[in-house]
């Protein structure tokens, strides 16, 4: 088998697990930018192609999880505002800052990214502890007493230990979905700063917006990773927008990583949560490392 063919089924297995882990949590630029760097390429051009690459995988993921979307749209709309002005502010900056400060830059951007990998389950039993005790605890309400019956005593009470009329129950709890929050002026500041951090590079991305926005909503976790996946793809697309009008980019590589990435986003959607955490974690730990070795070299 050729060399080439070899580095073409890399790189294409490396966006299959991007896509997969995006889909599930985030930081899938460690494994497909470590890929290109491992393969020659240029750090700022692995990092275009590989934002472009990864467009189509997210957008998969999303399309995954549109079930989890249903509610969710003054949310989308007006934290997503703050993703979109993010990412192009951060792919800016990419494209004006010398290359030589994205090589020195991107070793501590890849370092916090894996702190935040390996706090990840730390950072998600806070998250849920919070939800939980912030959740609603259904009040008891009034139940009218029925009529009298027939060997009813007064006021129907038949000598068992009903209250009768005016008693108080706990009614069972009824499946309603509320109005989805929204955030405030600090979570949107916030959501625009991972925005200028996605646009810029882009690894944990994912971890950081779920994290935000599960201390800021009482909501399920599903709901909130869904909405996590489409602020990554408005960051992710509209930073690819403006690579593919202002720089270079490797089309080769970015469309393999397309290719893996769209059918990962699948898989992520449908059985990604059923792979054990502490695999992906230590998968993403290790890759991340090498790339910090060859970064620093």
């Amino acid at each position: 088998m050729s060399h080439d063919l070899l580095q073409a089924l890399a790189i294409f297995a490396a966006g299959l697990a991007a896509g997969t882990i995006n889909a599930v949590v985030g930081s899938g630029t460690l494994i497909t930018f470590p890929t290109l760097l491992a393969f020659g390429y240029p750090p700022v051009l692995a990092n275009v192609s590989n934002n472009i690459g990864l467009v189509p995988g997210v957008a998969s993921g999303v399309h995954g999880y549109r079930a989890e979307l249903a509610g969710q749209r003054r949310r989308i709309i007006r934290l997503g505002s703050a993703s979109v002005a993010g990412g192009l502010v951060g792919a800016i900056l990419l494209l004006v800052l010398p290359a030589g400060a994205f090589k020195e830059i991107v070793p501590a951007l890849i370092g916090i990214a894996l702190v935040m990998i390996v706090f990840q389950p730390r950072l998600a039993r806070w998250v849920a502890a919070r939800q939980l005790a912030r959740a609603p605890v259904p009040a008891p309400v009034p139940v009218p007493a029925a009529a009298p019956g027939p060997g009813d005593g007064p006021a129907g009470n038949d000598g068992g230990d009903d209250a009768g009329a005016g008693a108080l129950r706990v009614a069972a709890p009824v499946a309603t979905r509320t109005e989805a929050q929204v955030g405030g002026p600090v979570l949107w500041v916030l959501v625009f700063l991972s925005g200028v951090y996605g646009g810029y590079f882009g690894a944990a991305q994912g971890v950081i917006l779920i994290g935000l926005m599960g201390v800021a909503f009482t909501d399920t976790m599903q709901r909130i990773n869904a909405v996590k996946n489409v602020f990554a793809g408005l960051v992710n697309g509209v930073a690819a927008l403006v690579f593919i009008v202002a720089t270079h980019v490797d089309w080769g590589a970015a469309g393999l990583i397309a290719c893996g990435a769209i059918l990962g986003g699948q898989i992520g959607a449908r059985i990604g949560l059923r792979l054990p955490p502490w695999g992906l974690r230590v998968l993403i730990v290790c890759v991340g490392v090498a790339a910090l070795v060859k970064l620093l070299a």
